[in-house]
């Protein structure tokens, strides 16, 4: 019988990319279709109506089309296919780009088998899955009831705009003509004020909300 769902791996390491394959093909209900080692591939395969996957376990750091690069344009150009990023990078600034590009999951390579299989499923119910504190700062970010009454300043909501970027805090303060200390101020408050944890939830507060568009 033939599994419902397919998958399909972009990573640049073969014998990662056949370990990863051999770890998808044993869940239930999910194999994988093809592997690429770059996004220019990927996107290549994508032509083909047939090579349209259910998912995509996509790596970020890649030689001629990175996993960032790529994802964008999966979004624009397949709206739905769901990119899951699978990546050994696990910075706020990496996660941060991956999730503007379009990515609805973010996993690390070490990830244990029984949370990638969960994270496909979740995928695939919910349309996104987080694993750790970004999971979250997304749960908090889509049930907060209180919202709407959240008042943002005009400097504040500059101040989100500019930790959607790839500047640092202290990029952001010269750019703010704000002091280091003014914009550590601006970011306490807004954690404070918005209930999130870090620059991530930040970031997803202000997709959530039409601050910054992806």
């Amino acid at each position: 019988m033939e599994a419902s769902y397919t998958i399909v791996i972009v990573e640049d390491h073969i014998l990662l990319s056949q370990a990863i394959a051999s770890l998808v093909n044993s869940f239930k209900d999910f194999n994988v279709l093809y592997t690429c080692k770059n996004g220019k591939e990927l996107l290549t395969k994508l032509k083909t109506p047939k090579n349209i996957p259910d998912i995509i376990l996509m790596d970020v750091n890649m030689p001629i089309l990175n996993g960032i690069e790529a994802t964008e344009i999966v979004k624009k150009e397949y709206p739905t296919i769901k990119v899951i990023a699978l990546s050994v990078e696990e910075n706020d600034i990496t996660i941060i780009k991956m999730l503007k590009a379009g990515a609805k999951g973010y996993l690390l390579k070490d990830v244990e088998k029984d949370v990638l299989e969960l994270a496909l499923i979740e995928t695939i119910k919910n349309g996104y899955y987080h694993t750790k504190d970004v999971s979250n700062i997304l749960i908090n970010s889509l049930n907060s009831d209180n919202t709407d009454e959240i008042q943002l300043k005009a400097r504040e909501i500059e101040f989100i705009k500019h930790t959607c970027s790839e500047m640092t805090y202290r990029q952001i303060a010269e750019k703010m003509f704000l002091s280091p200390k003014t914009i550590d101020g601006y970011r306490d408050n807004l954690f404070q004020k918005l209930h999130v944890k870090n620059r991530i939830g930040l970031v997803l507060y202000a997709i959530k909300n039409g601050i910054y568009k992806i």
